[in-house]
């Protein structure tokens, strides 16, 4: 089971989607990540449940210029595909 997450604050222009698909691959997980046109970052994350914590507390903090405010997780059946993308903005 995946987990689908919500980055909510200054995510955008700030290298948020490159830094976490890096993060994500480091971590073995699968997946992707994609700007929303409300100014939210979305991620789709699938692996084993300590990479999965370990990259919502990495996303906590998030690449140096970002500022995260909130991050909401939820618990999803989505399948997630092998490896980790960047798609585009939703």
């Amino acid at each position: 089971m995946g987990r689908r997450l919500v980055i909510t604050g200054r995510v955008q222009g700030v290298c948020y989607r490159a830094w976490s698909a890096s993060e994500a691959r480091g971590l073995g997980l699968n997946g992707w990540v994609r700007n929303r046109r409300n100014g939210k970052v979305e991620m789709l994350i699938d692996g084993e449940a300590e990479a999965m914590d370990r990259m919502i507390a990495l996303c906590r903090q998030g690449p140096p210029e970002a500022r995260v405010e909130q991050i909401e997780v939820e618990e999803t059946e989505e399948h997630a595909p092998s490896g980790f993308e960047k798609r585009p903005t939703l």
